[in-house]
C-alpha cells in the first residue's frame, strides 16, 4: 500500500516552453509540465530579427520528498537525477503587431533520469515534451524590455502509466506568460517571468494535474565589463487540487521556493551566457533539491 502511493506520487516528467525541461513538481506523479527555474537573466529582453539558438542545461539532485504540510516523508532510499540539455530555436520576424515584434520559438529537450524509491529504481534517458508557441516582443527603451507569449506543451515525451520514471507528461499543457527584463550594464539588473500553466487530461490514468502559477526572477548589479552578479530562482504555487476521475483529490496543491547565487555573461556582440545554482526550500507535496541551470545562446 506505502510503495503504490509513493509510485504514485513520484514518478518524474520531463519537459519545457518558453524555456525548457521539467523534472520534479507538483501535479500527477510529483511532477509539471513546467521546470520552475528554467529562466535567469534576459528572460524578457527577445532579439533583433533572425533565427537564434538557445542552449539550456540542467542538472537536477534531490533526495528529500516533502508532504502537503512540507514535512520530510520517511523515504530513506528515495532520490531523484535528472540531467537535461534542452535546445530551443527562436525567429524573431520583423513583423508589427500592437507595437512589438512577432517571435516564435520550439523548445526540444533531451532529458536523462534516474528515480529510486525504496525497493524500486529505474532510468530513462530520450526526448521530452516539446514546448512551443508565438509571442510578441516590446522593446520600451533600451534598457525596458518585455514579451507576452503563449506556449504549448505537446505530449511527445515517453510514457509508460505502469513505470515508476516517465520522461513525458502525456498531457497538454497550455501556459501564457508575460517577461521582463530591465538591463544596465553599469547597475541594476532586474528580470522576472509570470507563468500559468493549465493542464488538460491525461487520457491514461484519468489524472488532471491542477493548475499552477510560476515566478522565476532575477536580480543583480551589473560591473561594467559585460558581467552581472545577482541572485535566481523561483516560487510557485498549485492553485487548483488535481482530479481523478473527475474528483477533486484533497491536499493535493503543491508549492516551492527556489534561490541562490546567478551570474550572466555579455559579450555585447550577441552572444551571452548566464548560470545560476538554486536551491529549493518551503516545498510542499513534491521533492524537494537543487539545481544547477546554464543558458547560452547562439546568433545567426
Amino acid at each position: 500500500m506505502k510503495l503504490k502511493l509513493v509510485r504514485n506520487r513520484i514518478v518524474i516528467a520531463a519537459a519545457l516552453m518558453s524555456c525548457v525541461v521539467s523534472v520534479v513538481q507538483a501535479g500527477e506523479g510529483g511532477g509539471s509540465s513546467y521546470n520552475g527555474g528554467v529562466e535567469n537573466f534576459l528572460v524578457g529582453a527577445a532579439p533583433p530579427p533572425g533565427f537564434y539558438v538557445l542552449s539550456y542545461g540542467n542538472v537536477y539532485r534531490a533526495d528529500t520528498l516533502k508532504d502537503g504540510r512540507g514535512n520530510d516523508v520517511p523515504l530513506p532510499e528515495f532520490k531523484v537525477s535528472a540531467n537535461a540539455l534542452a535546445t530551443r530555436f527562436v525567429w524573431s520576424t520583423p513583423t508589427s503587431v500592437a507595437g512589438g515584434n512577432v517571435v516564435w520559438h520550439a523548445i526540444v529537450p533531451l532529458v536523462d533520469l534516474k528515480v529510486q524509491v525504496p525497493g524500486l529504481s529505474q532510468k530513462k534517458t530520450g526526448i521530452g515534451d516539446i514546448t512551443f508557441g508565438p509571442g510578441l516582443a516590446f522593446h520600451h527603451s533600451p534598457k525596458l524590455h518585455s514579451v507576452v507569449a503563449l506556449d504549448l506543451v505537446a505530449p511527445t515525451g515517453g510514457y509508460n502509466r505502469n513505470d515508476l520514471t516517465n520522461i513525458g507528461r502525456n498531457y497538454w499543457s497550455v501556459q501564457p506568460l508575460y517577461t521582463v527584463s530591465y538591463i544596465d550594464p553599469t547597475g541594476f539588473n532586474g528580470d522576472f517571468k509570470l507563468t500559468g500553466n493549465f493542464n488538460q487530461r491525461n487520457k491514461d490514468t484519468d489524472y488532471k494535474s491542477g493548475s499552477e502559477l510560476y515566478l522565476d526572477y532575477s536580480a543583480g548589479w551589473g560591473l561594467g565589463n559585460g558581467w552581472v552578479l545577482g541572485v535566481g530562482g523561483y516560487a510557485m504555487r498549485q492553485l487548483s487540487n488535481d482530479t481523478q476521475a473527475g474528483v477533486s483529490l484533497p491536499d493535493s496543491k503543491g508549492e516551492a521556493f527556489a534561490i541562490g547565487p546567478s551570474v550572466k555573461y555579455d559579450n555585447g556582440k550577441g552572444w551571452f551566457i548566464t548560470a545560476k545554482l538554486q536551491r529549493e526550500m518551503s516545498v510542499k507535496n513534491r521533492p524537494q533539491g537543487h539545481a544547477l541551470w546554464i543558458k547560452t545562446i547562439i546568433p545567426f
